[in-house]
């Protein structure tokens, strides 16, 4: 799909880091742990970014988390932290495959800018009556307070700033049905699917999004 949406809120939740409420247009349809495209021209120039979805439900607004490093923003970057509410963005998608599908257990292992659908996940199998569970490798955590209500409705999270094998290690279970899902650049990528085989989980059966 492809459609100009409006922005509905604009929500501090971390540091450099923005929660975008945008309302769904008619006929989108998206599951936590898809993402999307967003595009606008700033400046002259046309941009489009990929950001994967932090919402746990697409039904009348949903959510993206836009994180930028001070040292390496851009002008599209710059323009995502200074929208307003009714400011117009295009969007494009959803697109991708590692997204939640009803699994009666959920482990999320993020990194960085992972912790949006890490949240948008979590938050769908707890709606859904299931069981859930985060490692969050982070020095600046985001979301703050969906992280503790999430604890406060039973899921486990765990944030960490350094090496993830021992909190991967406890977070599996390897049970029927649990589904483990990865989302971070490169480097937390490699680091959280060697940690998932310490662990006796085969990587190949995570659903992984590599934010490059």
């Amino acid at each position: 799909m492809d459609a100009t949406v409006a922005v509905g809120a604009v929500r501090d939740v971390g540091p450099q880091t923005v929660a975008l409420e945008l309302e769904s247009p008619d006929g989108f349809d998206a599951e936590p742990g898809q993402f999307i495209k967003l595009a606008a021209t700033v400046e002259g120039e046309e941009y489009a970014r990929f950001y994967t979805l932090s919402s746990p439900g697409v039904d009348d607004t949903f959510e993206v988390t836009v994180g930028v490093d001070p040292e390496e923003a851009g002008p599209f970057s710059q323009f995502l932290l200074d929208l307003e509410v009714g400011d117009e963005l295009d969007i494009s998608g959803p697109f991708g495959q590692s997204y939640y599908e009803g699994e009666s257990r959920v482990v999320v292992l993020a990194g960085g800018p992972g912790v949006g659908p890490a949240v948008g996940i979590a938050e769908a199998a707890v709606d859904d009556g299931n069981e859930a569970a985060i490692v969050y490798q982070t020095d600046a955590p985001a979301h703050g307070n969906r992280l503790d209500a999430l604890r406060e409705a039973g899921a486990s999270v765990v944030v960490v700033d350094g090496a993830i094998d021992e909190e991967v290690a406890a977070a599996v279970t390897g049970a029927d049905d649990e589904q483990v899902f990865v989302y971070g650049f490169a480097a937390f990528v490699e680091d959280a699917t060697a940690a998932l085989d310490v662990a006796g989980i085969d990587p190949d059966d995570a659903k992984v999004e590599n934010f490059g």
